[in-house]
């Protein structure tokens, strides 16, 4: 039986946003051209994937497939490919992957529609976007008047109050230590108020919620984790432990 969860204002059970990730009956077959040989985009192709509800993680290296797969995902479910909800409109140069015209999504019954997509790297021209087209969901603050960090916090602050399906590719680039703690207890909220957030990360700390479900994305595709046993894990701890044993190839 699919997972679901209480709502109190309607006095019955609902599913998460996004039950499962299909492909279509004419997506290709995994082969060489990109992105069909990444293993990860390859796996999906092949055999789907199941979204739990709450927080799901996709976590590897540089190439791996992870900001692709959640760009599609979010595609798919009708987000703007630049960031923003299902009404943004804004874009700069097409640079998204065909894969979500290869995907279909088994939505849940009774969820939200409400969605947004957070990207790092097209930020900046989002929020030129938000100053031309002012929110009906009340005054923006002025993003560009503020730092990096204090105006992905605040795009969280107005953007991630509802039970939605949240996609976000690398938020940690913006934000320091104590603000991705703080995005943390943003991620912890959603989940515990219905919604659903996937979202690609390089962070072991973003990746350390806890009850958040973990991929680790390489060359085998896609599998389960521990955050324990995460590469990324390992190798902060080790750096952080002996810094000198990792940069002395480096500055000699």
């Amino acid at each position: 039986m699919m997972d679901a969860f209480w709502d109190p204002t309607s006095r019955r059970r609902r599913q998460q946003p996004v039950v499962s990730v299909r492909p279509n009956d004419d997506a290709p077959t995994p082969g060489i051209d990109w992105p069909t040989n990444i293993p990860a985009v390859a796996q999906v192709l092949r055999e789907g994937i199941d979204l739990d509800p709450g927080v799901t993680f996709l976590v590897g290296e540089n190439g791996s497939g992870k900001s692709t797969l959640v760009e599609g995902v979010a595609i798919a479910y009708g987000l703007s490919p630049e960031g923003g909800s299902r009404q943004a409109r804004h874009r700069t140069r097409r640079t998204e992957s065909p894969l979500s015209d290869w995907l279909r999504l088994q939505r849940g019954v009774g969820a939200s529609r409400w969605g947004f997509f957070l990207r790092a790297e097209t930020m900046h021209s989002f929020y030129t976007y938000l100053e031309d087209n002012p929110s009906t969901r009340g005054a923006d603050v002025p993003f560009h008047e503020m730092s990096h960090g204090e105006s992905f916090l605040a795009l969280l602050e107005s953007r991630f109050d509802e039970p939605g399906f949240y996609c976000l590719d690398e938020p940690e680039a913006a934000l320091s230590f104590n603000s991705t703690l703080a995005l943390i207890a943003v991620l912890r909220r959603i989940a515990d108020d219905g919604g659903q957030v996937l979202c690609a990360t390089h962070s072991p700390v973003l990746a350390a919620l806890p009850g958040a479900k973990i991929l680790e994305v390489g060359d085998w595709g896609m599998r389960p984790a521990e955050w324990g046993d995460l590469e990324i894990v390992n190798h902060w701890r080790s750096f952080l432990d002996q810094p000198a044993r990792y940069l002395r190839h480096l500055l000699d």
